[in-house]
């Protein structure tokens, strides 16, 4: 039987979000973590930022929105594949599908084996796992795409989560290989680009990259304070007078979904009130969701808006409170019958967007927790 998100956040809230808490505190004081450990003097990424969650933010999530992730939720659930791993077409057995559904379920309360959903993300969770090769890239062969940087960042950020909320030895292992990779890869700009070596780098791979490692730092792993220091360097260099970012440093326009990335690489990098991130807030205004159809048609959408949400959510205050019930409005309006939300990707993948999105007031997350 499944729950209503009422009911999992009192059946799970207080001891799902404690596990998920234990694992930020104990960290050094972790006997099993002391290998890769991190460390007092780790610099910007010691502490993101805290604070209350935002006043009201539990309101926020109405009725129809309860029953549009409770739908999503359980679409989700019956779509998983049989070997744990999620999508279909070309997109069938993707890392970055696979990890997104796993945070998605875990986004509403449930954690690995605990939960209405935690049957679902521990086989998630063990197809991103046997996926991981020695060399801690985290990949698999038959559904390789152009970009695989990107399943290995969402595939490392799923991990770090797993971790931060059960402290099991097999997936810390897993997840030190995955983030010394990624610490291995960065290029000279500062940057990530599709494949796991040092030639070049784009924004929207390096978001992936710095957010997976700040979940890796906040479950106690060990981030060199130089890599976040490049990282901030080039996602600085990256902004255009506009306020927006550009794709790669060599020049280009500014587009919503990559100022959204720009935005929040920024804040995981543990930037939060400089010039670059005000202006990059201006910037995003300029796109607030509509709830009405032919509103804000762009590509790459559900992406756009998973990294709004998250900058919003962190900025707090007015933006926060003007922004959720925007995005909210116009994903119930944009959810199936079925409670699936369409993309062109894969439904998987539109799907658990929107439900991270809607959920994030649900404060579960570690990588989100205020």
């Amino acid at each position: 039987m499944r729950w209503t998100r009422r009911e999992a956040l009192r059946v799970i809230g207080a001891g799902g979000l404690a596990t998920a808490l234990g694992g930020l505190v104990r960290g050094d004081d972790d006997p099993a973590a002391q290998q890769g450990a991190a460390k007092p003097d780790d610099g910007v990424f010691v502490e993101g930022r805290k604070g209350d969650v935002p006043e009201g933010a539990a309101e926020m999530v109405n009725d129809q929105t309860e029953q549009a992730i409770r739908a999503g939720l359980e679409w989700l659930a019956r779509a998983q594949n049989s070997d744990g791993s999620y999508g279909n077409g070309t997109y069938r057995g993707n890392i970055a599908v696979t990890s997104l559904a796993g945070l998605a379920f875990m986004a509403a309360g449930s954690s690995p084996g605990r939960g209405p959903y935690g049957r679902e993300i521990d086989k998630a969770l063990a197809y991103v796992m046997d996926n991981t090769s020695p060399s801690g890239f985290i990949a698999v062969q038959v559904a390789a795409t152009h970009g695989p940087m990107y399943s290995h960042g969402f595939g490392t950020l799923f991990l770090a989560e797993a971790y931060g909320m059960t402290h099991r030895a097999e997936i810390r292992e897993k997840l030190q290989k995955a983030v010394r990779l990624i610490i291995d890869t960065q290029n000279n700009e500062g940057g990530w680009r599709y494949q796991p070596v040092r030639r070049d780098a784009d924004l929207s791979v390096t978001i992936c990259q710095i957010n997976a490692l700040r979940a890796a730092r906040n479950a106690g792993l060990y981030v060199p304070k130089k890599t976040v220091e490049n990282c901030i360097r080039y996602v600085k260099q990256a902004q255009n007078p506009d306020g927006g970012f550009r794709y790669m440093l060599q020049g280009g326009t500014s587009s919503f979904p990559r100022s959204a990335a720009g935005v929040v690489a920024l804040y995981s990098a543990g930037v939060y009130d400089p010039k670059e991130v005000e202006s990059g807030i201006n910037y995003l205004k300029g796109f607030m969701p509509e709830s009405k159809p032919g509103a804000n048609r762009y590509n790459h959408y559900f992406y756009g808006h998973y990294y709004a949400a998250q900058a919003m959510w962190i900025r707090g205050g007015a933006e926060w409170a003007q922004w959720y019930p925007a995005i909210r409005d116009e994903l119930v309006r944009r959810q199936s019958t079925n409670g699936s939300w369409v993309d062109q990707i894969c439904n998987e993948y539109g799907t658990a967007m929107a439900l991270i999105i809607l959920q994030m007031p649900n404060n579960y997350l570690p990588i989100f927790q205020r």
